[in-house]
């Protein structure tokens, strides 16, 4: 058969669809999408389901996006299990887990992260620190940022495992560098105790000024106790400081990133 005459591949498909997306024409996107939905593609059906789930250019449809987001995560896409998950987690937390195991044994680490939360507090399954401890490592270690502060507060008070200083500080440092408030306080923490970390009160004071910026309240314990073994100078270098990183980190977390 002659080059151009031969059908569009499911991959080239996907990635025209992607494409149309991408540069807002959505209702290209969707076409294609449901169309290959139809015929039985996993990852169409997850982002189908997921344009239905938030009404990403088309009316929102609860029950239609969770038809498509279960195809797709019955069909093993990790995404769409992942969607499923959050579409289920309002209403049915105990199969919201279920759905977030599957996509975080395939490496998903939104759903490491949010299934050792769940882990953690108990939240739709039995609480378990060592497998939160777990998951908390492994969406770490991709560079998740809310793991990274969790696993940091996991290390220090020892919960699923060994109480590791070090560790504690390196993973709040992580998650601190890459925007989150609650890590900039407890690394700030750490740096005033000399926990994990050698002590270095003037870091410590601009780790919690940031994380005072970043509206974290873990600060309030630490904050005036800092401030006060300060002098004029060395706060002033703190506050230099402070804006230094304000500079460098990651842009500020919203609630629930």
């Amino acid at each position: 058969m002659l080059k151009w005459l031969r059908r569009p591949s499911t991959d080239q498909l996907l990635a025209r669809a992607r494409a149309a997306a991408d540069a807002g024409q959505i209702a290209d996107a969707l076409a294609i999408w449901r169309k290959l939905a139809e015929a039985g593609v996993a990852r169409a059906q997850t982002n189908l389901g997921a344009c239905l789930a938030t009404g990403h250019g088309v009316a929102p449809d609860e029950a239609a996006a969770r038809h498509w987001l279960e195809r797709g995560a019955a069909a093993g896409d990790a995404i769409g299990q992942r969607n499923l998950a959050s579409l289920l987690l309002p209403k049915d937390p105990t199969a919201a887990a279920t759905w977030y195991r599957r996509a975080a044994e395939q490496g998903d680490s939104v759903s490491q992260d949010q299934l050792s939360h769940m882990l953690l507090t108990g939240e739709g399954v039995t609480q378990d620190l060592p497998s939160a401890r777990h998951w908390a490592t492994r969406a770490a270690e991709q560079g998740v940022i809310t793991a990274c502060a969790r696993l940091g507060t996991m290390c220090h008070e020892a919960k699923g495992g060994p109480r590791d200083a070090a560790q504690a500080a390196h993973w709040w440092r992580v998650a601190a560098e890459g925007g989150d408030g609650d890590g900039a306080a407890m690394l700030g923490a750490a740096l005033h105790m000399g926990q994990g970390v050698a002590a270095d009160q003037v870091a410590a004071m601009a780790w919690l000024i940031l994380g005072s910026q970043r509206h974290s309240k873990l600060v309030r314990g630490f904050f005036t106790r800092v401030e006060a073994g300060l002098s004029a100078e060395q706060r002033a270098e703190a506050e230099a400081l402070a804006d230094a990183l304000e500079r460098r980190v990651g842009p500020a977390l919203r609630c629930g990133d």
